[in-house]
């Protein structure tokens, strides 16, 4: 593996780090984790955006309350680095940092990653970001701390949905055992990435399963969410993460998607599947993913989107 991210580090005065929108454990636990780990190896300080709310139960992770939302779009950047971001659209404002820096990395595992940066250190086979990322600091000789133990350990626990999805790789596994003999306990992660729900939460998620819509003989599974659903329960962003796999675990069901208004004129999707391509169905609306779990932002109302994603599901 290329080490010059060591040589870029090195010279490099403003750093900033980059998550996408809409965050889950993997692109925060890198973010976090190359955070501690630059200041560890550098003895430099990064700063670390944020473009959506951090979910609730990710707000153990050591160092997250050092992100911001909000930075000076004048600001230059020496090195900017993009963690678990599958195209640079997902960053949204701060797109413009990565364009305007002197030096992009973009450090992936989407097999859609268009390779958007300077350097591109992305593997399509790997579990998650926090294992490209475990694998550099190790091949590299950068010493991992506790701190940066546990945020790999989530970005790897919380993509291969607590090692259960299809990603997860007997490499994987040992990555992970690597990170609970440098100290992470496993119970506890879990209960802080699983067990920590509010009641808003928990109900407005039974809300959403209960009025989905069963087509193809239950093998196609989707649910829609508007602003008022939203509203209704106080519900944030990430309140709709999880769903489609709460209705991909029926065990009809081939293909399940949610479909969420942003605006009356744009829908978000999120899809998973047991058997279908479901990154190549997002890619023809500009989104991408993984083989069994994708997303993408469609131009059209919630149920015009609906309509569009039907319409490319082959079962």
């Amino acid at each position: 593996m290329n080490c010059n991210l060591d040589d870029i580090i090195k010279t490099s005065k403003k750093i900033l780090l980059l998550s996408h929108m809409n965050p889950d454990g993997d692109t925060l636990g890198s973010m976090c984790a190359m955070y501690g780990m630059i200041y560890n190896r550098f003895k430099k300080k990064a700063d670390m955006s944020i473009v959506s709310n951090v979910p609730f139960n990710y707000k153990f992770l050591p160092n997250i309350d050092l992100a911001q939302r909000h930075f000076d779009k004048s600001l230059v950047y020496d090195l900017v680095i993009s963690l678990d971001v599958a195209s640079i659209e997902r960053v949204l404002d701060s797109k413009i940092f990565f364009d305007k820096a002197k030096v992009s990395v973009n450090i992936d595992h989407h097999k859609t990653n268009p390779k958007f940066g300077d350097y591109n250190i992305i593997e399509p086979n790997a579990s998650s970001c926090g294992e490209v990322l475990y694998k550099y600091f190790k091949e590299c000789g950068w010493e991992v701390d506790l701190d940066s133990a546990i945020c790999l350990y989530t970005a790897i626990m919380t993509d291969t949905g607590n090692f259960r999805f299809d990603n997860t790789s007997s490499e994987a596994l040992r990555i992970a055992a690597d990170l609970v003999d440098i100290g992470v306990n496993p119970a506890d992660v879990y209960k802080k990435c699983y067990e920590t729900k509010t009641k808003n939460f928990v109900m407005f998620q039974n809300y959403c399963v209960d009025k989905a819509k069963f087509l193809e003989e239950n093998k196609i599974v989707y649910t829609t969410v508007y602003k008022k659903d939203l509203e209704k329960f106080s519900a944030g962003d990430d309140y709709t993460d999880g769903i489609a796999e709460t209705l991909r675990a029926i065990e009809t069901t081939e293909v399940s998607f949610v479909a969420k208004e942003v605006d009356t004129k744009l829908t978000k999707i999120s899809m998973r599947s047991k058997t279908v391509d479901v990154a190549q169905i997002c890619a023809k609306f500009n989104g991408g993913g993984h083989t069994f779990a994708a997303g993408c932002t469609i131009k059209a109302s919630v149920s015009d989107a609906v309509k569009k994603i039907l319409s490319e599901i082959k079962l």
